[in-house]
């Protein structure tokens, strides 16, 4: 028995419960700090300096190459992820489960790293050209695993139905799978878009400026605040125009099932003469996406002339790193458990409110981030600055978004038809939540803790400036070699971050579990 596709109105008229609600305004206050840390600048900088520092041809300038790049690369990295997604689920790809785990792999090479392997090999990929390609190649798994997860769940019955009724493969993927991939396909393009608007490392490198690598350099160069946040306020209203399409394009429809009643999965599409083509496609992307970083490493570790292996630089910088993203990735995974409970389970315009809040500090640089924790900080709680408490803060505001898409996409999965059973039987809310719907939607946590824990690691600018004094991670190392063109020193430090995301990529690549596997039917 599978349930369809409802609005807006199961479980949404409930009480909303006091300490949930207090829970997530708790959330959606830390992450709405450093926009008040924004908002407050910009008010003392006044409309009239506000509007010089603004209109100026190189605001122009930077307003283009953000939003032209953001566009490309959502619009790129959804077509690949989806076209990459379809090959390996539904057609007879030969070895689709070896071609899976290549595909998700990028995940454990951070951006930076691509960038800087891609520069250190041809200095020549720079400008658009090499952000957009690098950026691609790097995001693309962020929507592509939901898509997969998304595909795996589908009943192949409603599309069954469609070609019994004449529609041709094209038309029933258009008019039938395409509309139940919504979430999938729409949370990881947002994410894609969010993290451009705030990705600092693999673009300086590049050389491709935007509103964050022009924010750093005011911040580093002329300590010129006044026009460091104004354009940070820029990239604060692009975030809200980002969340406001996701809002109005993901509409209010509920993916649910009660049962497991027939599954089964779709019959794959023989591809015929379009076999080595594909083949070719696939192993391509593979090839660009992973091969060259590993390619650029290898050669740096071994040809290098200023390669070293300091061994107690490089353990203290994986200890502390391996450190920091646990207990990040633990924090904000639990963090986003209220805010996502009520955005599906007590739909109404205050968890709307608590939900979106969430999402505008990641469009921020970690800078700016930074910064207003150090300012809030030391006027409120002087007691937390510069401690690894504050620096995990800044983390879950950072990083929240990860952890929110992922448990949302499970969450409006598990049916709220359960929870009324569990509250016949006499179990109150916190029992009905510890022993029906947390482990319904186990799996997604575990992949929200992986993709903020893969996010943490690599985290550069905002560790720099909270981090306690005396701590560097692998990724504040690399970049330290990198940006002196020490190529050599800094491949060590590259190699390590890759190896650490291992683990939380080969967690994200277990998307064939069973929960995985339930049924989702949309009318």
């Amino acid at each position: 028995m599978t349930t369809v596709t409802t609005r807006t109105g199961t479980g949404t008229d409930r009480r909303t419960p006091p300490l949930l609600l207090a829970a997530g305004a708790a959330v959606a206050v830390l992450t709405l700090v450093p926009l008040a840390y924004v908002a407050s600048y910009v008010v003392v900088i006044g409309p009239v300096d506000l509007w010089q520092l603004l209109a100026r041809p190189r605001i122009a300038e930077l307003l283009r190459n953000t939003i032209t790049l953001a566009v490309a690369c959502m619009a790129a990295t959804a077509a690949l992820g989806v076209a990459l997604a379809v090959a390996v689920e539904r057609t007879d790809l030969p070895a689709r489960r070896l071609w899976h785990g290549l595909l998700v792999a990028p995940l454990a090479v951070p951006a930076f790293v691509n960038g800087y392997a891609w520069v250190s090999l041809d200095r020549g990929i720079q400008g658009f050209g090499g952000a957009f390609a690098v950026v691609t190649l790097s995001y693309y798994p962020l929507v592509y695993l939901p898509v997969v997860a998304m595909l795996r769940r589908l009943d192949p019955a409603l599309e069954e139905t469609a070609f019994s009724l004449g529609h041709s493969r094209a038309r029933t993927f258009r008019t039938v799978v395409l509309p139940q991939l919504r979430p999938a396909l729409l949370g990881g393009a947002l994410l894609v878009g969010l993290h451009l608007l705030a990705e600092f490392g693999a673009l300086s490198l590049l050389r491709f400026p935007t509103f964050t690598t022009a924010i750093y350099d005011q911040y580093g160069s002329t300590f010129n605040g006044a026009a460091a946040t104004a354009m940070a306020g820029v990239l604060v209203l692009l975030c809200l125009v980002l969340l406001l399409a996701d809002l109005r394009l993901r509409g209010d429809r509920r993916y649910a099932r009660v049962g497991r009643g027939a599954a089964r999965t779709a019959v794959p599409l023989a591809l015929g003469p379009w076999r080595l083509p594909v083949l070719a496609t696939v192993g391509a992307v593979v090839v660009l996406a992973l091969g060259v970083p590993a390619f650029s490493l290898l050669r740096w570790l071994v040809a290098g002339t200023s390669t070293e292996f300091p061994v107690a630089e490089l353990t203290a910088a994986l200890a502390a790193t391996l450190v920091l993203a646990l207990a990040g990735a633990v924090v904000t995974t639990l963090a986003a458990i209220p805010v996502v409970w009520l955005a599906v389970r007590h739909r109404g315009w205050a968890s709307t409110v608590i939900e979106r809040s969430t999402y505008v500090a990641n469009a921020l640089p970690g800078i700016v981030v930074g910064l207003a924790l150090v300012v809030a900080s030391l006027r409120l709680v002087p007691v937390v600055y510069q401690t690894a408490g504050l620096l995990v803060a800044a983390y879950a505001i950072l990083f929240l978004p990860r952890a929110v898409v992922t448990v949302r996409a499970g969450l409006e999965q598990a049916p709220v038809v359960l929870d009324d059973v569990s509250h016949s039987l006499g179990l109150g809310t916190l029992a009905t939540a510890r022993r029906v719907t947390l482990p319904l939607i186990a799996p997604s946590l575990g992949a929200g803790a992986a993709l903020v824990f893969l996010a943490i690691s690599t985290e550069l600018t905002a560790t720099l400036m909270l981090s306690p004094i005396g701590t560097s991670t692998l990724a504040t190392e690399f970049w330290s070699a990198s940006s002196e063109l020490r190529y050599g020193a800094a491949a060590p430090y590259a190699l390590l971050l890759v190896l650490v995301s291992i683990p939380a990529t080969v967690l994200l690549m277990r998307t064939d579990s069973p929960a995985a596997r339930t049924e989702t039917v949309p009318a």
